[in-house]
């Protein structure tokens, strides 16, 4: 009977202590649970429990979701929790989805993930991917901050001409993963406006029409495996520069004239 006793006293401290363990869960997780259920984002209390043993903040990735939801996104728990363990931020993929959505883009939930982890660290963010999408953005063509001011070209006649553009590109979100960057396009640019004032007869050839520098270039394709779509390139500003062939002619006068006199005094010596 002692026996039986005790045993009846473990059963009932075992349910006591179940009961306790669930009043705790459950008042741990209600405020949660009822700011989702009435933001019409219910969440059960098992996807709770598993993204606290997960280590994963349980209020901020609701509070997400929440947001996902009321914007029509239907994103679950378990997509927003995979994103974040993977390093992700998933406020921003959602603002940009968001952003997205309100600007007609597509952008799915997985290229959105992979343009946010791709730009970590980068001081770039899939946010400012989708804005520069919707609001194309003007690149200098050279850099202002590196290298040279201008584009230095070579015309037929040898004029050097000296040249700035500035490309208007928007984002390719189809290709911002692993599409090469501004520097590449800065680059293209710079070689197709070389190529172009090298095939004209005078420097004047380019003053008089500095938009066949702009139409012939942007004819090249030049934005092919780039993370941009090129939608303009205008000249900015075209200057004239030294005459490089008559100096080549200056320095090659000079050095026929050095051999010249060589080849005198050799005869006189001899």
């Amino acid at each position: 009977m002692e026996n039986s006793g005790n045993l009846t006293y473990i059963f009932f401290g075992i349910i006591a202590l179940i009961g306790l363990v669930g009043a705790i869960v459950f008042f741990n997780f209600f405020a949660i649970w009822l700011r989702a259920l009435t933001s019409g984002a219910k969440v059960s209390y098992t996807e709770l429990i598993a993204l606290r043993l997960r280590g994963v903040p349980v209020g901020p990735v609701v509070n997400v979701r929440i947001t996902a939801i009321k914007s029509g996104l239907p994103l679950s728990i378990d997509e927003l929790s995979t994103h974040f363990l993977a390093g992700g931020n998933i406020e921003a993929v959602v603002q940009a989805l968001i952003a997205a959505r309100k600007a007609n883009i597509h952008l799915e939930f997985d290229s959105a993930c992979a343009i946010d982890l791709a730009t970590k660290g980068t001081g770039k963010s899939v946010i400012e991917a989708v804005r520069t999408s919707v609001n194309p953005m003007v690149i200098d063509c050279p850099n202002p901050n590196v290298g040279k001011g201008t584009i230095d070209a070579v015309a037929k006649d040898g004029i050097v001409i000296k040249a700035r553009a500035r490309v208007t590109v928007r984002t390719s979100l189809d290709r911002f993963v692993g599409g090469a960057t501004e520097d590449t396009i800065i680059a293209r640019v710079g070689e197709g406006i070389v190529s172009t004032v090298g095939s004209c007869d005078t420097y004047k050839d380019v003053l008089e029409n500095p938009d066949r520098i702009s139409m012939t270039v942007l004819g090249k394709s030049l934005d092919s495996n780039t993370a941009f779509e090129i939608l303009s390139i205008d000249i900015a500003d075209v200057d004239v520069g030294e005459n490089v062939g008559a100096k080549l002619q200056a320095e090659q006068a000079d050095a026929n004239k050095l051999i010249a006199q060589a080849e005198a005094e050799v005869r006189r010596a001899a």
